[in-house]
């Protein structure tokens, strides 16, 4: 039986500044290769898995320049432009590569510029809809990664501006210098070191991306994880996958609703 379209109603919706999705995105980190390095391994299926989660209603994409690299903001401008008038592509920028599964940082001013008109041209965008600084670099202060997202913003190529891999402290800096609508922390039922990060999100009302969201270690089947951080307030989980089996039934167990008991029992079990 395919899988129904997600609709407002599924898993509700969530405001990103001035946007607004639907709570279950799509994460287009694994339609490249092995390690996240160089094409995929059936490109035709990494297309198709793109056009299928647009087709599910899925109306947010969350990639980067450093999957591939470059390779999966190329696929998703080749499977989906034009773009559908609701659909929000997110990006970040902040880390490089040199080799598969392996992600030195960069946040110098002048890298952050590059990666961001980079994915620009990638993308074929002349604004991001949502930017994040994918992960703060100890060689340079966070003050400065932050600052250049904000010119960037300032000069139009970035709408809204979102932070990755952050403590408190470091969500509390960059806001004191740029609006930031979106926070994307690792964070699922195995492990919930970012509960603290989750708690500030849902507090001011930004939106909390758990990456590597379907972990649920020996807790519970990846379906139930999904639907346990549904049920958490303010989170928009980003599930990723190369197959479109595998994306249709993400989309189903959005639909999976548990009762309080069951959520009790999954937030004692770590």
């Amino acid at each position: 039986m395919a899988a129904e379209p997600l609709s407002d109603g599924t898993a509700g919706t969530i405001d990103l500044g001035d946007l607004t999705v639907r709570r279950l995105g799509f994460g287009a980190m694994r339609i490249t290769g092995e390690g996240i390095w160089g094409p995929p391994a059936d490109r035709g299926e990494a297309i198709r898995v793109l056009r299928r989660a647009v087709e599910l209603g899925i109306n947010l994409i969350d990639t980067a320049d450093s999957y591939g690299p470059d390779i999966s903001e190329e696929l998703i401008a080749e499977a989906l432009r034009p773009y559908p008038e609701d659909l929000v592509i997110a990006t970040k920028g902040g880390l490089t590569r040199t080799g598969p599964n392996v992600w030195p940082r960069n946040g110098r001013p002048e890298h952050l510029r590059a990666a961001c008109e980079g994915s620009l041209r990638r993308l074929g965008l002349e604004r991001i809809d949502l930017y994040q600084l994918h992960s703060p670099d100890a060689e340079v202060p966070y003050e400065e990664s932050v600052g250049a997202i904000k010119e960037l913003q300032d000069e139009g190529k970035i709408r809204q501006v979102g932070v990755s891999n952050v403590n408190l402290e470091q969500l509390a800096t960059a806001r004191e210098i740029v609006e930031v609508v979106s926070v994307q922390n690792r964070y699922n039922l195995a492990d919930r070191h970012s509960a603290d990060v989750l708690a500030a999100c849902q507090r001011d009302g930004l939106a909390f991306i758990p990456w590597f969201p379907l972990d649920a270690g020996k807790i519970a089947e990846p379906a139930v994880a999904l639907a346990w951080l549904l049920a958490q307030d303010r989170v928009l989980p980003i599930p990723g996958t190369s197959q479109v089996a595998h994306l249709e039934a993400n989309v189903e167990a959005a639909r999976l609703e548990l009762g309080g008991e069951e959520l009790a029992a999954l937030d004692a079990a770590a």
